[in-house]
């Protein structure tokens, strides 16, 4: 009787492992990890752009450009915000809705890493940042503005 019942059990268990297994997830409407504008999110939750992709961006330009480079040391053209990248959780006033598209940079990366960084853990779903910081962006040859 013992045998029987432990049977039982383990065939239990067999069936509804096989049917937790066989069920698949619900369909969503963007795939998971992507930007708004079609760039794959990194593990942090913000995507990684180059130099060209936000060259080929700016012409129909749809996103919030913002500069958190501190000391001020120059600006890409078409910059809409300068905040400082370990001031960006105090001024989230100024920043679009969580769901806009927003593309920070700086002059290396380091500090617009950060402020990507923390802008996804914030809960901003579609934050670019630009690799190698505006020090790529003229080494690129394009131009570098100052105030």
């Amino acid at each position: 009787m013992k045998r029987t019942y432990g049977l039982l059990i383990t065939l239990i268990l067999l069936v509804a492992l096989a049917t937790a297994c066989s069920q698949a997830a619900p369909p969503t409407a963007e795939p998971a990890g992507m930007t708004a504008a079609g760039f794959p999110q990194n593990a942090a939750g913000y995507a990684d752009i180059s130099v060209q992709q936000l060259a080929e961006m700016l012409p129909d330009k749809d996103f919030t450009l913002v500069n958190v480079h501190i000391p001020y040391e120059g600006e890409l053209e078409q910059t809409d915000l300068f905040i400082a990248y370990n001031r960006i959780a105090d001024n989230l006033n100024q920043l679009p809705d969580k769901d806009a598209l927003i593309v920070l940079y700086c002059r290396s990366g380091r500090m617009s890493t950060e402020a990507a960084t923390e802008l996804a853990a914030l809960g901003y779903t579609n934050v670019m940042e630009l690799n190698g910081g505006f020090i790529a962006w003229q080494a690129a040859a394009y131009e570098l503005q100052q105030e």
